[in-house]
C-alpha cells in the first residue's frame, strides 16, 4: 500500500539556519555572525559594550587568517531597545538583569526560551518540568520520571524532542510512560518551537519542538583554556536531591567537554498524602571533544543515561510498576564555513542510539519481581545543510539553505516473563527527505519566507489487519510507504513602537509512525491493550497563525493566535474498561486493562497564547515590574466531539524585582476547570498555583575566586497553597493520580574558571 504521508511545516530561524542560533537569554556569551544569517558560537569576539551579569568566560576559535573577519554581533539588549519609544537607559538596562522574558523579534514562528537559571531552579526531573507552565505547553505528567511535553494541544509523535539538533532517539513518543532521555542538566538552554517552524525537522515534529542545546560537542575553545560549573539542588516535596558537573578545556584546535549529573527523588507528597511508587533514581555522563579552527569545527560527543522510576496510580501498592531504562548515544556535529563559490556554510548532524527499557512489576504468582515488556530502539539519524550566500534580487536580498535527512529506526516492545501478546514486534521504519528554505528581505520592514519538504518513508511491521474475529484476526505482515510533502509561508512586518507582525500559514502531512500502525498488545506500565491499525492514512494539517512581539523596552510580549485543522487525525480511542487481560481473545470484558484503538477521525484546533512582561519603575539598585500570561486550545472532532486530554484556560501573573544580583518573584497561575472533555472523560476541576523565588548571584571573592568566576544560590517555592492538582492532558487523571503538593527547592552554582 502506498499513500502520502506526513511532512513536518515552517522552520523556525531565518536569522539563524545554524541549529542552536536561536534567542540568546540575557547573560549568555555574544554569538558571532557572518553577513546576514547568524552561525554558531564558532567565532566570538569582544565583550558587549552593554554591561551583562558575569557568566562562563567567552569562547574563542583561532585567530581568523588574513583578509578573514569575524562580526562583532549586536547586543539584542541595545540593538533592539533602540526600537523602544522611549529609548531609555532604563530600557537599556532592564534587558540585560536575569529574569527577562526573551523573545526574539527575528523568527517567523512562536517560540519559548529556557535558559540554564530556570532549568536550575525548577524542581524536576524531566525537561518538561521547566517547560509545562508556560504558554501553550503543558506535560503529559505520567510519573514524575516520564513527563512528555504536550505543545498546543499535541502530544507524542507530533512532538520532537532533540538534542544539538538530533533527536532524543528514546521510546518517549511511543507511550507516555516512557521517559524522554535527556535530563534537565543537560539543557544549557531549551528552546520549544511550534507552529510552522518545525518543517526542518520532519513530519514526526508536525506539533512543534522541544531543543536542547549544550556544549557536550564543543564548537569552541573556552577563553583562558577553562570553562567548568557545578550545579545542585534540594527539593522537600520528595527529599530531592540532584547535582551535576560539567567542564570544558581545550588548547590550540583541540576542545575537550566532559558531565555527569545523578538525582534521586522519594515518593512525593500531596495534600492528601503520600503518592506512592512516585520515586526517581537517574544518572548519567558525557565526553566529548572537537577539532576547532577558523573556518570550523568538527566534533564527536558518547553520551550514557540510566535511569529507575515509579509508575503511580491503582497498581501502584499491588504491582509495583517500574521502568528500568538506559541509554547510549553517539553524537556528531560539524560546520564548514565557506564563504565563497556561492556558499555561505555547510553543516552536519548525525547520531546513533542504543535505547532499552524494562517494565518491572511484583508477581505474586512468581513471588517477586519479573519483567512484563521489554521495549529497545536502535535509532540513526543524519542531517547535512548548505546554506548558500545571500543574492541580490530585483525584489530583495534573498537568503536561504538546502538540505537532506535520513532516519533508520528498529523498535519493538516484546513480553520477558509473562506469556502475554506482544504490543509491538519487531518493526523498522526507515526515512530519507530533502528540504529547501528560503527567506526574501522585500524591505527594511518586510520579509517573507518560502519552504517546503518532501520524504519518503517505509514502516515494516506486523499487526492486526482486523480484529472482528478476537480469536483469529486477520494479520497484517508487510510494509506501507508513505511520501509527506509539506509547504509553508510566512511574512513578518516592523510596526511601529518596535511590534513585529507575523503571518504564516502551512500545509503539512505526517506519515503514521509504527506505533499507530502496528501495536498489538499488552502495555503493563499503562494498564492497556493497545491496537494500532495498518491501514491509516496520512495526517494532513492545514495551520494559519497570526501574532504580534515585542521584544525590548520596557514593555516586552509575544502574542499569538492559530487555528490548525487536520484531516484523519490520529488518536487513541479508549473503547472500554477493564475489557482485556493477557491476549486479544480474553477481550470481552472482566479483565484488568482498558482497551485502546488507534483511529482517524477529523479535527479542529484552536487557541491563543499570550506571555507579557512590564518593568514598571527603577527601585534600588534595579527595576520591579509585573509579568502576565494567557492560553487555551480547543479541539473537536468533526462530529462535535471534543478531542481527549486537552490541556485546561489558565490565566496568571506575577510581581519581580532584578538586579545584577538579585532575582525575585511571587505569582499565581490559575488553571480553569476542564469541562470541554471526551465522551466518558471527567471533568477535571481547576486550581491555583501559587510560587515564589529568590536568587542571589555574585562574583567569587577571595580565595574562592581562584578557583570559581561566579556563585549563585536561590529558594523556591511552588504549589505554596498546596492545592489539589489534578491535569486534565493526563492519562493518569482518571486514575486521579495528584501532582505534587507544596514544595521548597533550594538550588545553587559555581561557575569555575
Amino acid at each position: 500500500m502506498t499513500n502520502s504521508a506526513g511532512g513536518g511545516s515552517h522552520w523556525r530561524v531565518w536569522g539563524c539556519i545554524a541549529i542552536g542560533c536561536a534567542a540568546t537569554p540575557i547573560g549568555s556569551p555574544p554569538r558571532a555572525q557572518v553577513s546576514a544569517i547568524e552561525l554558531p558560537e564558532v567565532v566570538v569576539s569582544a565583550p558587549s559594550p552593554v554591561a551583562r551579569p558575569k557568566k562562563n568566560p567567552p569562547q574563542r576559535a583561532p585567530a581568523p587568517a588574513a583578509g578573514d573577519t569575524a562580526e562583532t554581533p549586536p547586543n539584542p539588549a541595545s540593538s533592539a531597545s533602540g526600537n523602544a519609544p522611549d529609548g531609555s537607559a532604563m530600557a537599556v538596562a532592564a534587558a540585560n538583569l536575569p529574569g527577562t522574558l526573551v523573545i526574539d523579534d527575528q523568527t517567523f514562528a512562536t517560540v519559548t526560551v529556557v535558559g540554564e537559571r530556570e532549568v536550575l531552579a525548577n524542581q524536576g526531573d524531566t525537561i518538561t518540568d521547566s517547560l509545562q507552565n508556560k504558554p501553550g505547553i503543558a506535560g503529559s505528567t505520567f510519573a514524575p520520571g516520564a513527563n512528555r511535553p504536550i505543545i498546543r494541544g499535541l502530544d507524542n509523535f507530533r512532538v520532537r524532542i532533540q538534542e544539538n539538533g538530533i533527536g532524543s532517539g528514546d521510546a518517549s513518543a511511543l507511550s507516555e510512560d516512557h521517559a524522554v532521555t535527556i535530563d534537565p542538566f543537560a539543557a544549557d538552554q531549551m528552546e520549544v518551537i511550534r507552529g510552522p517552524a518545525t518543517l526542518r525537522y520532519g513530519s514526526q515534529a508536525i506539533g512543534g519542538v522541544v531543543a536542547v542545546e549544550n556544549e557536550r560537542i564543543p564548537t569552541a575553545i573556552p577563553l583562558g583554556g577553562f570553562t567548568g560549573e557545578i550545579r545542585g539542588g534540594l527539593t522537600s516535596v520528595d527529599e530531592g536531591r540532584d547535582g551535576a558537573i560539567k567542564a570544558t578545556a581545550g588548547a590550540g584546535n583541540v576542545a575537550v567537554h566532559a558531565d555527569a549529573f545523578a538525582r534521586r527523588t522519594e515518593d512525593y507528597e500531596t495534600p492528601l498524602g503520600v503518592e506512592t511508587n512516585t520515586f526517581v533514581d537517574s544518572n548519567g555522563f558525557s565526553v566529548g571533544t572537537s577539532l576547532v579552527g577558523t573556518d570550523g569545527f568538527l566534533g564527536i560527543a558518547f553520551v550514557r543515561l540510566d535511569s529507575l522510576y515509579g509508575i503511580p496510580g491503582e497498581e501502584a501498592l499491588e504491582k509495583t510498576p517500574r521502568i528500568d531504562l538506559e541509554q547510549d548515544k553517539v553524537l556528531v556535529r560539524g560546520e564548514w564555513r565557506v564563504r565563497n563559490y556561492g556558499i555561505e556554510a555547510m553543516r552536519l548532524w548525525f547520531g546513533t542510539s542504543d535505547y532499552a527499557h524494562n517494565e518491572v512489576i511484583v508477581s505474586e504468582d512468581e513471588g517477586g519481581d519479573i519483567i512484563g515488556t521489554r521495549f529497545t530502539n536502535q535509532e540513526s539519524e543524519a542531517r547535512a545543510e548548505l546554506q548558500h550566500q545571500t543574492v541580490r534580487t530585483a525584489l530583495g536580498d534573498l537568503s536561504g539553505a538546502i538540505g537532506l535527512q535520513w532516519s533508520d529506526q528498529d523498535v519493538k516492545g516484546v513480553a520477558v516473563d509473562e506469556p502475554i501478546d506482544a504490543l509491538l514486534d519487531p518493526a523498522n521504519v526507515k526515512t530519507i527527505a530533502g528540504f529547501w528554505f528560503e527567506e526574501l528581505q522585500a524591505s527594511a520592514d518586510l520579509r517573507f519566507q518560502a519552504a517546503a519538504r518532501i520524504e519518503e518513508t517505509e514502516a515494516q511491521g506486523l499487526g492486526y489487519e482486523s480484529i472482528a474475529d478476537l480469536n483469529s484476526p486477520a494479520i497484517f505482515q508487510g510494509t506501507r510507504t508513505f511520501t509527506p510533502i509539506s509547504a509553508s509561508l510566512g511574512a513578518l512586518y516592523d510596526l511601529p513602537m518596535g511590534v513585529v507582525a507575523r503571518l504564516n500559514g502551512q500545509y503539512t502531512e505526517r506519515a503514521p509512525a509504527a506505533a499507530e500502525l502496528f501495536s498489538k498488545g499488552v502495555h503493563e506500565a499503562t494498564g492497556t491493550f493497545e491496537i494500532g491499525n495498518p491501514d491509516l492514512d496520512i495526517e494532513a494539517v492545514q495551520t494559519l497563525e497570526l501574532g504580534f512581539r515585542r521584544a525590548a523596552g520596557a514593555l516586552r510580549f509575544d502574542a499569538a493566535a492559530y487555528i490548525t485543522r487536520f484531516d484523519g487525525f490520529i488518536f487513541k480511542n479508549l473503547i472500554g474498561e477493564d475489557l482485556c487481560e493477557e491476549t486479544l481473545a480474553s477481550c470481552t470484558g472482566g479483565g484488568d486493562l482498558d482497551l485502546v484503538l488507534y483511529e482517524q477521525r477529523d479535527a479542529t484546533f484552536y487557541g491563543v497564547e499570550i506571555a507579557a512582561q512590564y518593568d514598571v519603575a527603577p527601585i534600588w539598585n534595579g527595576l520591579w515590574g509585573v509579568d502576565g500570561q494567557y492560553d487555551f486550545v480547543n479541539a473537536e472532532f468533526s462530529n462535535g466531539e471534543n478531542v481527549p486530554r486537552m490541556p485546561p484556560h489558565r490565566l496568571g501573573g506575577g510581581v519581580y524585582y532584578r538586579d545584577q544580583s538579585w532575582y525575585a518573584r511571587a505569582g499565581v497561575l490559575h488553571a480553569f476547570e476542564q469541562d470541554r472533555v471526551a465522551p466518558g472523560e471527567p471533568t477535571t476541576p481547576g486550581y491555583t498555583l501559587v510560587s515564589a523565588e529568590m536568587s542571589y548571584t555574585t562574583a567569587a571573592t577571595g580565595s574562592l575566586a581562584n578557583l570559581a568566576q561566579e556563585v549563585t544560590v536561590g529558594l523556591r517555592g511552588e504549589n505554596l497553597a498546596d492545592e489539589e492538582v489534578l491535569n486534565s492532558a493526563s492519562f493518569k487523571r482518571l486514575e486521579d493520580v495528584l501532582q505534587p503538593g507544596a514544595s521548597v527547592r533550594l538550588f545553587g552554582s559555581i561557575k569555575l574558571n
